[in-house]
C-alpha cells in the first residue's frame, strides 16, 4: 500500500505524462516542443516507473525516437497529420466516436460532454476541438486528478476516485485500445507509436492506482 504521500507524487508524475502526450496529440508539435522534450533528454528520464509491459515499450520507444534533431520536428508534423488531422483522412483520428462501440454503453455514458458539465469544466477550445477527442480527455482527467490530491476528507477522496475510475472505463479506456492499434500500425515515427503506448499504459496505471487505493 501507497503512503498518501507517495500516492501523490505518484498521480502528479502521471499527470505530467498526460500533459505532455495529451498536447502531442491535441495539435501538431512545434519546434520548441521537440527541443524541450527530446534535446533536454526529458523522455529518457521519465517521473514514474512502472512494470506495465505496454509503460516499458513506450519508455523505450521514446527513448530511442527523434535522434537526428534536424528532421525529427519535419517527421513528427508528417505523421501527426497523416494520422489525426481530422480535416482531412487521418489513419488514427483521436476520437471516441470513431473507435467507441456504443451498443456496450449506455445513451449517457456516451455524452462525455456531460461529463465535463456536471464539473462546470469548459476548455478554451470548445467548438472548435470536439468534446471526445482524446487531448480533451486527457486534459479533463488530469483535472479530476488534480481536484482529488486537493481533497482531504476522506470521504469526498473516495467519491472522487470512483468518479476518475468511472470516467477512465466511459470514456478511455472503453475505446484507446483500437486507437492505439491504429497509431501502431500506420506511424512512420517511433515518437507516435511511444505516445500512444504511454497514454494507454499511464490511463491504465492510474485506474489501477486508484483501484487500490
Amino acid at each position: 500500500m501507497l503512503s498518501n504521500e507517495e500516492l501523490k507524487n505518484l498521480l502528479k508524475g502521471y499527470n505530467m505524462l498526460l500533459y505532455f502526450s495529451g498536447s502531442m496529440i491535441l495539435s501538431e508539435p512545434t519546434d520548441e516542443c521537440v527541443i524541450d522534450f527530446w534535446n533536454s533528454n526529458r523522455l529518457k528520464q521519465l517521473p514514474v516507473s512502472s512494470s506495465n509491459p505496454r509503460f516499458l515499450k513506450a519508455s523505450s520507444l521514446l527513448r530511442n525516437s527523434c535522434s537526428d534533431k534536424e528532421i525529427c520536428s519535419k517527421k513528427l508534423s508528417d505523421d501527426y497529420f497523416r494520422l489525426f488531422e481530422t480535416d482531412g483522412l487521418p489513419l488514427a483520428p483521436a476520437l471516441e466516436s470513431i473507435f467507441k462501440n456504443h451498443s456496450e454503453s449506455s445513451e449517457q455514458d456516451d455524452y462525455v460532454g456531460g461529463f465535463y458539465n456536471s464539473y462546470g469544466w469548459d476548455y478554451n477550445l470548445r467548438g472548435k476541438i470536439k468534446d471526445d477527442h482524446l487531448g480533451i480527455e486527457l486534459l479533463f482527467l488530469t483535472r479530476l486528478i488534480e481536484k482529488y490530491l486537493q481533497l482531504d476528507d476522506q470521504p469526498c477522496r473516495a467519491e472522487m476516485r470512483k468518479e476518475i475510475l468511472r470516467f477512465i472505463n466511459s470514456h478511455i479506456l472503453s475505446w484507446i485500445p483500437a486507437w492505439n492499434k491504429a497509431v501502431t500500425e500506420n506511424s512512420r515515427t517511433f515518437c507516435y507509436k511511444g505516445i500512444a503506448d504511454l497514454i494507454y499504459a499511464s490511463v491504465e496505471d492510474i485506474s489501477d492506482i486508484l483501484s487500490e487505493a
